[in-house]
């Protein structure tokens, strides 16, 4: 049984972050990165920006080379045995462990039923089947609004490709944007060659020799259409890898439950980033983040608590997006049921959209404003009640 004082499942950036922070505090320590990818650590976010604008793959790749790290790519944990403290892989071997952290993050959201070769967008190695599609293949069809959705939707467009987005919302990231600039990003996206069919929901795809049929319908028309692509991208949502913490009765609720050292219900075990269940202390509530912001900064301290810091997790998370020529930074909970007032510096180009409970601001949205996060984040944990007209001029350029 080969023996680690440090283990983590995961190659992501999460847990490629775990390490520096180990190393922070112990240079010398032993650690194994076990991952299913067959690839050493990247940065994911530009698997959607940057190589699409001529980034060279290898500058996405994290230098774990120079933190003395074992890697065990290609390769399953299947099993976490947290008392006796070993895991098994799928290649039937044992590793033993003092501390463990499980970085699993999760796999994209299938369509039902979808035929072999649709892309369900994640990976380096989505990106790299995707590219090498869009050098020969013109017709490409995008399913999902959201966050993957609409880049590399915009991705594909600035690459010249015929692109079609179809999902159920009123618009692109509906689910987080109000109503109206949802609407303004739809025609936005028009303007810029995409076919948008909004309020729209998959029924079926099938393939034929080398061509894909989506069949579809609208939400409140009822009307059936279908349309034929060539490349099919599915961007519809992430769930969470729970099964190796279930199994090692780990306590799980939409995520693993850590504490605010980033420890599970078994303090030796620690979880991070897309699949960590945290205390969000700014907004006083539990919640699980899919950015890479939290990644970053949340495997960062479990690694330094792991080797012996006792760090509370305090951050609160941010993101941001890039949809061509416009783009925006996001910080807190960005609720629709919220009372949502939108502060145009100039009307759907620069501003913030601010999201209110109660009075309350709880999310902030920069909308092609730059380096308020920090600012948006200690008015949000000040907790101050607000009158809409007192929104006003709060951000400025």
């Amino acid at each position: 049984m080969k023996e680690y004082k440090y283990i983590i499942v995961g190659g992501g950036m999460t847990g490629s972050s775990a390490v520096m922070g180990i190393r922070k505090n112990e240079p010398d320590g032993t650690i194994a990165i076990i991952s299913k990818e067959p690839y050493k650590p990247y940065d994911r976010p530009p698997l959607t920006k940057g190589l699409w604008d001529g980034k060279d793959i290898e500058g996405i790749m994290r230098p774990i080379e120079k933190y003395n790290v074992d890697l065990f790519l290609e390769t399953r944990v299947e099993k976490i045995e947290p008392d006796e403290k070993w895991v098994q892989t799928d290649k039937d071997e044992r590793f033993k462990f003092e501390k463990l952290m499980i970085a699993t993050g999760g796999d994209p959201i299938q369509m039902p039923g979808a035929p072999v070769g649709v892309i369900s967008y994640r990976t380096r190695a989505d990106y790299e089947k995707l590219s090498k599609l869009a050098k020969t293949k013109k017709a490409f069809c995008v399913i999902g609004g959201g966050f993957i959705g609409s880049e590399i939707a915009a991705a594909l467009t600035k690459n010249d490709k015929e692109v079609t987005m179809i999902f159920p919302e009123i618009g692109i990231s509906g689910m987080l944007f109000p109503d109206d600039l949802s609407k303004f990003v739809n025609d936005y996206y028009r303007e810029k060659g995409v076919n948008i069919l909004n309020g729209c929901l998959v029924d079926s795809i099938s393939k034929s020799e080398n061509k894909y049929e989506v069949e579809f319908h609208n939400i409140d028309t009822e009307e059936v259409g279908e349309r034929e692509f060539d490349v099919i991208v599915v961007g519809i949502g992430l769930k969470p890898n729970l099964d190796l913490a279930k199994d090692a009765d780990l306590e799980v609720d939409d995520g693993i439950l850590v504490n605010e050292f980033v420890q599970t219900s078994k303090p030796d075990i620690y979880a991070a980033g897309d699949v960590a269940n945290f205390k969000n202390v700014g907004l006083g509530k539990r919640m699980r983040v899919e950015h890479e912001d939290n990644a970053n900064t949340m495997g960062l301290i479990a690694g330094k608590n792991m080797a012996g810091d006792n760090i509370k997790y305090d951050h609160m998370p941010f993101f941001y997006s890039d949809l061509f020529d416009l783009g925006y930074e996001a910080v807190g909970e960005m609720n629709k049921d919220f009372t949502i007032v939108s502060d145009w510096i100039e009307p759907y180009k620069k501003g913030t959209i601010f999201y209110l409970n109660e009075g309350k601001i709880r999310g902030l949205i920069f909308w092609n404003l730059w380096g308020r996060v920090d600012q948006g984040r200690e008015i949000i944990r000040e907790g101050k009640e607000y009158q809409v007209e007192d929104l006003k001029g709060l951000f400025t350029e």
